[in-house]
């Protein structure tokens, strides 16, 4: 299984359990917050991969690379953007 699948499939698990409490939200600081994530994700994964600090095995991965950093690797901050803010709002409703 390459990287990219299992990413989707995690994604696709997070985002169905995420959804309830997600969409009452406003859209515009998720996206905004994914978009920023993102961006710095590009920036330090191109720079960390470039001073060798790891390497994927090219057998995993699709081989698209967004500056410097793989288009896998951007599945961490979409899912940190999607869990985040649910646990924070789960947490904050138990603790009324």
């Amino acid at each position: 299984m390459t990287n990219i699948v299992m990413n989707l499939i995690v994604l696709v698990v997070l985002a169905a359990v995420c959804w309830r409490v997600l969409r009452p939200l406003r859209p515009g600081p998720l996206v905004g917050a994914t978009a920023i994530l993102c961006l710095l994700t590009m920036v330090f994964d191109t720079l960390m991969i470039a001073a060798d600090l790891y390497v994927y095995a090219p057998d995993k991965i699709l081989g698209v690379y967004l500056w410097g950093a793989p288009l896998e690797d951007f599945a961490y901050a979409i899912a940190a953007c999607l869990a985040m803010p649910t646990i924070w709002t789960v947490l904050e409703a138990r603790s009324v």
